[in-house]
């Protein structure tokens, strides 16, 4: 037998017990087993190993049996497979789920919800069983199923105790012991409410104010030469610091009302009465400046009776005194008469148990860190006290009067400035003094979660609105496309975004050049928050955005500019500092950083920043002005061109400029002259009196009676309408 013959008789051979063997294979289910060599008997030289070593196994199975792979594969996964539990009919949902997870809420496989979502705006390309879905489109698909939802989330919120600090009860009249009249000074700017306090406590607080207006609320405890003691509150008058007038009338006993003899009643003074009467405080009226020539006592009293504010002369319960702050005319008249106000309100509280305050104002300091000034109104202060204010806490380390003295304690009354806060409260928090460093974490922990939810709320319904008005839109679109097959779809949807998609970030910038994004840095809390209710107000939008992307109180940092520097914005700081190496940052990223230490300098500042981003407007200044008397037409090779003929009668006309063509009040046509004649010969200009004839670039039939303007374009910097009140 020819010996090729045999070799392909033998492989054909080794095939077949290959097959056998395989087959067996399958059935028994078994990959790994190491089975003996077997000889054949016909031919002893040629070895048939029916059984195949181990790595002669892996290889026959990967070259052989690829569909077996994928049946046991397949029938393996029947078997694992998880059953989905059937909902019935209700479908426990949350704010975020997977494609996943929500397919196994429903009891259902993952096609169903592809199929759910097939006419949604959501790009299928990008869809994954792990990708999140929102609530909106959760609810959409559970609707699409014929099954109603309810959300798990309330569940998750009933689990939360309530663990926050409360206020003792009122305290039995027995422990009250008297305690200092705590006064605030309220009036218009520049009225001499700091002169005032200086004059009673003998400083010059008021010349070391930028601008000579107060910026701050001040705290201080006066001493009178008959003994007694007085916390005053000095306020700023200006209108930008309307919020901190109103944290100082909260806190307060007595009012003071300082307005200036010469001047009156003015914008602030009406609102310091407002503020009082709110607060259901009594007023005592100081009519500063007595000494000057114009003043005029009367007057201011008659003018507060307006504001039903009526002086003991005229039947009223209001005090006033005339002095004057800067001469200390009458001062100790003022201070007798809050005495004996606050004796008549017999002002007692209890010095004893856990400390009940308020803060008055709150800064970073660089040397102290976080620093508040605060009145305490129950409880005596001590060092190692642990306090809660707003979502901070801290463990009193050092306390100091108005003077900067350490002090040891701080009674009822007292007004003292507190270190060892973690973060700086906001100016307004109460103040509560807690048993434990443990039990203060608990609090803040459930302040933020009680925010967190709260802006979780208004988040979702803020999601909820931009989402229901994509959707309108979406549809809007989808109605119009609904004729095109898909492919004529999606060209379409890429014409309308090509030239998003291929601007360059340089055109994106100027897409986005009419928004003003700031950051705000200030000195104290209190400042920060007169800045932020004055931006606020701004209501010009459709001019320029402003976006207040960042605020903070402490100097400006690598932070500050980094920042500005991603929002292509400017960094504004009310009497705070940049050192030269944040300066130097700032201008090699081309960021501008802005100090101030007067409110309304640094707004006048935004208002020209704003200005600076808005589009030039186009101005026409009339240069001439002429009447058509005569029209005739000229012909210029083939065609006829009309011509005017023209009188100026104001002004001069001159080719180079611009025209227009006016019909009873309309404008026919703007454009330039193709010429400009006088007695036959071409001219440059026309002026006053003189006849001309004119043609436009543009054939256009003259009637007897129009007027040609000759005008110049200019563009002129817009303003803002913005108004911020001052």
């Amino acid at each position: 037998m020819n010996r090729g013959l045999i070799l392909k008789f033998e492989n054909l051979v080794q095939l077949h017990c290959a097959c056998r063997q395989l087959h067996t294979l399958s059935y028994r289910k078994v990959y790994r087993t190491k089975w003996k060599p077997v000889q054949s008997s016909v031919y002893p030289i040629w070895s048939v190993h029916l059984y195949p070593q181990f790595w002669q196994t892996d290889k026959l199975i990967s070259v052989a049996l690829p569909h077996y792979r994928h049946l046991a594969t397949k029938e393996e996964k029947k078997k694992n497979r998880k059953k989905l539990p059937l909902a019935k009919g209700e479908v426990e949902i949350r704010q975020k789920m997977t494609v996943e997870e929500l397919a196994r809420a429903m009891g259902k496989d993952i096609d169903h919800i592809y199929e759910a979502l097939l006419y949604t705006d959501i790009d299928f390309n990008s869809l994954e069983p792990d990708s999140i879905l929102y609530e909106d489109y959760i609810k959409l698909i559970v609707k699409k199923s014929g099954m109603k939802y309810k959300s798990a989330k309330l569940k998750e919120e009933k689990k939360k105790e309530n663990t926050d600090a409360v206020k003792r009860p009122p305290a039995d009249p027995a422990v009250l012991t008297p305690r200092p009249a705590v006064v605030t000074i309220l009036g218009h700017v520049d009225h001499g409410k700091t002169t005032l306090l200086d004059s009673l406590r003998k400083t010059q607080v008021a010349s070391m104010e930028a601008g000579g207006i107060t910026q701050h609320i001040g705290a201080f405890l006066v001493h009178l030469p008959s003994g007694e003691k007085i916390t005053f509150l000095d306020t700023p008058g200006h209108a930008a610091f309307s919020a901190m007038r109103a944290r100082g009338t909260n806190v307060t006993d007595i009012v003071i009302l300082v307005v200036a003899a010469e001047d009156g009643v003015m914008e602030q003074t009406i609102e310091s009465i407002q503020h009082a009467k709110n607060a259901g405080v009594p007023l005592i009226l100081a009519i500063n400046k007595c000494d000057k020539p114009e003043a005029d006592p009367e007057r201011v009293k008659k003018e507060l009776l307006a504001h039903d504010v009526i002086c003991e002369e005229f039947g009223g319960d209001v005090q006033a005194v005339n002095i004057s702050a800067i001469k200390g005319e009458n001062l100790m008249v003022l201070a007798e008469a809050t005495v004996a106000l606050a004796e008549m309100l017999e002002l007692k509280a209890d010095s004893t148990g856990l400390v009940e305050g308020t803060v008055i104002e709150s800064r970073k300091d660089k040397g102290k860190g976080p620093v508040t000034t605060a009145i305490i109104q129950r409880g005596t202060l001590r060092k190692g006290c642990i306090l809660v204010a707003g979502k901070t806490w801290a463990k009193v380390r050092f306390m100091f009067d108005e003077n900067g003295k350490a002090v040891d304690a701080a009674s009822p009354g007292i007004p003292v400035e507190i270190m060892g806060w973690k973060e700086v409260p906001s100016a307004g928090d109460e103040i509560l003094e807690v048993e434990s460093e443990q039990r203060a974490h608990e609090v803040v922990a459930w302040r933020n979660y009680v925010e967190q939810q709260e802006k979780m709320k208004r988040d979702l319904e803020v999601i909820e609105a931009k989402q229901k008005e994509h959707r309108t839109e979406y549809e809007k679109k989808q109605q119009k496309l609904v004729h095109l097959t898909w492919r004529q779809r999606k060209a379409v949807l890429y014409k309308a975004n090509k030239h998003l998609i291929f601007s360059k970030p340089k055109e994106r910038t100027e897409i986005d050049k009419n928004v003003l994004s700031v950051i705000v840095k200030g000195d104290v809390d209190g400042s920060v928050e007169a800045i932020l209710n004055i931006l606020d107000s701004y209501d010009a939008d459709n001019e320029c955005k402003l976006d207040i992307i960042h605020f903070g109180m402490g100097d400006i940092s690598e932070t500050d500019v980094s920042l500005a520097e991603a929002f292509n914005g400017v960094v504004y700081g009310f009497s705070v500092k940049a050192n030269e190496t944040i300066k130097k940052v700032a201008a090699k990223k081309g960021i501008k950083i802005k100090l101030h230490n007067i409110i309304y300098q640094l707004i006048e500042d935004v208002k020209h920043e704003l200005n600076s981003r808005l589009p030039p407007s186009v101005v026409e200044n009339t240069i001439g002005e002429a009447s058509v008397l005569d029209t005739f037409s000229v012909t210029v090779g083939k065609s006829k061109v009309p011509v005017a003929g023209c009188r100026v009668h104001k002004g001069q006309l001159d080719k180079k400029m611009k025209f227009k063509l006016i019909r009873r009040g309309d404008v026919i046509w703007k454009g330039s002259l193709s010429s400009l004649k006088h007695h036959k010969a071409d001219v440059q200009i026309i002026k006053t009196g003189m006849d001309c004839g004119l043609s436009l670039d543009k054939d256009i039939e003259f009637n007897i009676g129009d007027e040609i303007i000759c005008y110049e374009e200019k563009e002129v910097e817009q303003t803002t309408s913005w108004d911020p009140g001052f």
